[in-house]
């Protein structure tokens, strides 16, 4: 039997929450090169002075083992519904590694964080899945999510971004 747990991460955790980003990027087949973070970028947005996003960090502990392994890890960020006039939760990243999958940890993971979400009186909780990734989007499914089909995400970076701010 394996025992999950779940926690906000800490400062120390930093290294391990850029594995996973790195990780999860590669999973996405995205070059290595896109991922920008930084130990010290993680460590100024997600716990100085303004944390722009919290994580929760999911550790697993079997039996024959008294050794925690981090498993899996979530990374959220509060935003504004004007309709519902409240906050929501937006779940930028949820990544388990492969040998952990298929022991609930994602589950776990988000079950926390709709806890969290309650909590905080939001609205709704909501993230994005890559349109090809059908075991995830099937997961989702399976916990009561609903595709939003009729949105499109839009992005402005890099470039585009300086040059709209100069505008």
């Amino acid at each position: 039997m394996v025992d999950i747990k779940i926690r906000s991460a800490v400062e120390r955790d930093v290294p391990v929450i850029l594995g996973f980003v790195k990780r999860l990027a590669a999973y996405e087949k995205a070059a290595p090169h896109e991922v920008e973070a930084t130990e010290d970028l993680l460590v100024q947005n997600l716990f100085g002075p303004h944390p722009y996003a919290h994580v929760l960090l999911a550790s697993v502990n079997s039996n024959n083992n008294n050794e925690e392994q981090v498993a899996g890890f979530a990374l959220y960020f509060f935003n504004f519904s004007t309709w519902k006039g409240r906050p929501g939760l937006y779940l930028e990243d949820l990544f388990v590694d492969s040998e952990f999958r298929g022991l609930g940890i994602g589950k776990r993971l988000l079950i926390q964080l709709a806890a969290v979400a309650k909590e905080r009186e939001c609205g709704r909780m909501e993230w994005v899945v890559l349109d090809w990734n059908e075991p995830a989007i099937k997961f989702y499914e399976s916990l009561g999510a609903q595709k939003m089909s009729e949105w499109i995400i839009n992005r402005v970076a890099g470039q585009a971004l300086s040059d709209l701010a100069e505008m």
